[in-house]
């Protein structure tokens, strides 16, 4: 753990004096983790920075208190840290409130010792600036500040940034190696209560090795995105498979309310210049970014990339004024009238709504746009059809029948929108694992589908 020494000594040699008007008051507030953390309350609601910022030396310190509290409310989107709050041993003590569900929460969510709130993520600000869900704590991490005592949120705006600003009490981890990221993306030291110094690693999510079906599936995406086009997409197998098959296109942009290390190949040989967005042109714009250490030195201080929260990133509305915006989303299940499932496996819960509705919403309304969903044809080593008659009971639609436009598989594109019930069942069946089909055509036949 360091001590502010190392930061007020590099901030009283800038040749500017704004800096000494807050350093005495930033050097206040740095502490310990330990005593960061007595801030934490019996009954208060805890929010955590997000996906690679998570800030682990306030979580442990959090954690390590159990004893000593009761009825906290732990809430977060993904977090790529471990969570140990929602262990079996800390009920009574801890309980999270789950706005997206990530691999280290999943299980106690669907044991029941965890809550998951089905919410769009462009709308979850709304339930800390309107008192739906007060926030007490907020744990942050963010860059050291610069001369004029703004730290970065670095690697996540997300949801952090409105978070904190309806906290009544901020606590943040300065860590010297989170980048110091642009746009919307700064909180002043006078808004921090207690400041706790790290030099450490940022948490990384390396890329996904690519398999022949995520490039096939890439191929026949990519083969929908015309030059000029301005992209959103996740992470994961299929989206750097897209990535991978765009590199004789020209002129790409990004709008998202994510990327990862696949967009910087493309930025570094112009085929991602920004340069015909329509909005904002010239900038990538994101809400958080979830890669390595590349990606992070990518950002850092970049002025290509624009960071604001996701109430500005994820809005349908801002969205739509991205000519020509193609909106890249996956899914667990598709079922034969163009339900779309995102979120769960049947009665059990798998991830969250994310952005997926709120771009497949804005790219529709984009002129020219085109909102895809991909996802591989199979499950379970090709023993399960993803495309089906009808959804898995308890499996809950996320984008619905109406909103969809493009299904991508490795075995081609349906086109929905528009189209009856027997054009959209002939239409997903012509793209299901060969193997499947005949099934779900006698299917489809018995429920007069066909």
């Amino acid at each position: 753990m360091e001590t502010a020494d190392a930061i007020t000594e590099q901030l009283r040699d800038v040749p500017n004096k704004r800096s000494s008007m807050w350093l005495d008051q930033f050097q206040r507030k740095v502490t310990t983790p330990e005593n960061a953390l007595k801030a934490v309350k019996s009954g208060d609601r805890v929010y955590i920075h997000p996906g690679c910022a998570e800030p682990e030396s306030l979580v442990h310190a959090m954690v390590a208190r159990k004893d000593e509290l009761t009825d906290v409310e732990v809430v977060h989107i993904l977090t790529l840290g471990t969570a140990d709050y929602v262990g079996p041993d800390m009920e009574g003590h801890f309980r999270h409130r789950c706005l997206f569900t990530g691999p280290n929460v999943r299980k106690a969510v669907n044991e029941g010792r965890a809550d998951y709130v089905p919410i769009f993520l462009g709308e979850i600000h709304r339930l800390f600036k309107d008192g739906t869900l007060p926030i007490d704590v907020s744990l942050i991490q963010v860059s050291p500040p610069d001369e004029h005592g703004f730290c970065s949120y670095g690697v996540g705006i997300d949801i952090t940034k409105p978070a904190a600003e309806n906290s009544k009490i901020v606590i943040a981890e300065v860590n010297r190696q989170t980048p110091r990221t642009l746009g919307d993306s700064f909180i002043h030291l006078s808004k921090l209560d207690h400041i706790v110094m790290v030099d450490r690693p940022m948490l990384e999510l390396p890329p996904v090795k690519m398999t022949d079906v995520h490039s096939k599936i890439g191929q026949y995406v990519a083969d929908l995105i015309d030059d000029g086009a301005t992209l959103q997409m996740g992470i994961g197998g299929i989206p750097d498979a897209v990535l991978h098959h765009l590199q004789s296109k020209q002129d790409l942009g990004i709008h998202t309310e994510m990327f990862s290390d696949g967009v910087i190949d493309l930025v570094r040989k112009g085929v991602i210049n920004n340069e015909k967005k329509t909005l904002h042109p010239g900038k990538i714009i994101s809400a958080f970014v979830l890669g390595t250490r590349d990606l992070y030195d990518f950002i850092d201080n970049n002025p290509i990339c624009e960071f604001h929260p996701d109430s500005y990133c994820n809005d349908p509305f801002i969205v739509a004024q991205n000519d020509n915006m193609v909106a890249i989303n996956s899914a667990l299940q598709v079922d034969l009238t163009g339900q779309v499932c995102s979120d769960s496996i049947g009665y059990s819960i798998y991830s969250g709504f994310g952005g997926q509705v709120d771009f497949i919403r804005g790219a529709a309304r984009s002129r020219g746009g085109k909102p895809i969903i991909a996802l591989p044809s199979t499950a379970k080593g090709d023993t399960l059809s993803r495309i089906a008659v009808h959804l898995d009971e308890g499996a809950g639609v996320v984008t619905s029948r109406a909103d969809v436009h493009y299904i991508a598989t490795e075995y081609g594109v349906a086109y929905l929108f528009g189209r009856s019930i027997r054009e959209r069942a002939k239409a997903l069946i012509d793209i299901a694992h060969p193997k499947f089909r005949d099934e779900l055509t006698e299917q489809a036949k018995k429920l007069k589908y066909l």
